[in-house]
């Protein structure tokens, strides 16, 4: 950026609270998830403070973090607070207490209606025992649960989720699953050609249980790591109506047409066409949701043949017909 231009990105203030004996994790896995989404589009840029009782502050593995910013005494509206999970010793030295004492009640004085809270691990006891958990859904680690459920007996505590969205409360399962939680935040902020990408760079999976919320079906059969199948796959992705035959795809993965077609059903599971179908079917839901092109129109820039084979792609996916969701947005 030159002395002449000015920055247009959203910026968002993310507050991370770090407690006594913090998971070095759980902050370090959500929040380059956060970096990497600043690096990959410039739409909007995450700002990252993080907050402690005092300067310094001592993690799970020893290590102390230094120079840390104090608990402010109000919160911009449209801010992130995230609450770090931290070793589950709640028979710890008295300052030790009285320092989540202070966090819970800074939480509960400073996170207001226009402030989103998302907790780690077993960052959500701060967040229960400041009341901010109640009447929201949640869910923290497993062997977490049944304090929370104490500390927190107005909240819905969900048990075997990786992570929960409930308005402006997000929570996470166990440690690495912050990074899952944040990588579905980047995908609804920005894109979820954003979160692929971040998840990519990072070596993580895109993970969902069977009660999680679903994944956007652009990033459907992205669950792997095979280079060659993602090259295939983005260029899919990027383009869907293009006539992907299976020598162009095999071309752009450098593999011969049958090792593409055994390897894109192994690490998908499903075929090359029927993947394309799914992007196209994804790109008519989209078309439909954000214009008002007939569905000939629609067809048409979706790379189908025709409007029927457009719905008969289409019924494969959904149990409504397109007509329905345009009348629903």
């Amino acid at each position: 950026m030159t002395d002449c231009e000015i920055s247009t990105a959203l910026v968002i203030p993310v507050y991370t609270v770090l407690p006594p004996h913090c998971l070095l994790v759980d902050v370090a896995g959500p929040l380059e998830v956060l970096r990497y989404a600043n690096a990959a589009q410039s739409e909007l840029s995450f700002e990252l403070h993080f907050l402690a009782v005092s300067r310094e502050q001592t993690t799970s593995i020893g290590l102390t973090l230094a120079n840390l910013e104090p608990l402010p005494g109000a919160l911009p509206e449209g801010a992130y607070v995230v609450i770090s999970g931290a070793m589950t010793r709640w028979n710890d030295e008295p300052s030790e207490k009285t320092e989540r004492q202070v966090i819970s009640k800074w939480l509960a004085e400073t996170v207001h209606p226009g402030v989103n809270l998302v907790t780690i691990c077993s960052g959500a006891l701060l967040a229960g025992a400041a009341g901010l958990l109640d009447g929201y859904e949640c869910t923290t680690h497993a062997d977490c649960i049944e304090q929370l459920q104490r500390i927190a007996p107005a909240a819905r505590v969900l048990e075997n989720r990786l992570y929960v969205e409930d308005g402006a409360r997000m929570s996470s399962a166990g440690i690495s699953t912050g990074s899952d939680l944040m990588l579905q935040l980047v995908s609804r902020l920005t894109s979820p050609a954003v979160a692929l990408k971040i998840a990519r760079t990072m070596v993580i999976y895109m993970r969902r249980s069977g009660s999680d919320p679903q994944l956007s079906p652009w990033l459907s059969g992205r669950n792997h790591i095979h280079p060659s199948i993602h090259r295939a796959q983005d260029a899919i992705m990027g383009e869907p109506s293009a006539d992907w035959s299976l020598g162009r795809l095999a071309d752009v993965a450098h593999l011969s047409e049958r090792h593409l077609s055994r390897l894109f059903r192994e690490q998908t599971g499903m075929t090359v066409i029927d993947y394309v179908n799914l992007m196209r079917v994804t790109l008519v839901h989209d078309l439909l949701s954000q214009s008002r092109i007939d569905i000939e129109g629609i067809a048409e820039r979706a790379g189908f043949a025709s409007s029927r084979h457009l719905r008969r792609a289409w019924s494969r996916h959904y149990d409504r017909p397109p007509s329905h969701y345009r009348q629903s947005t």
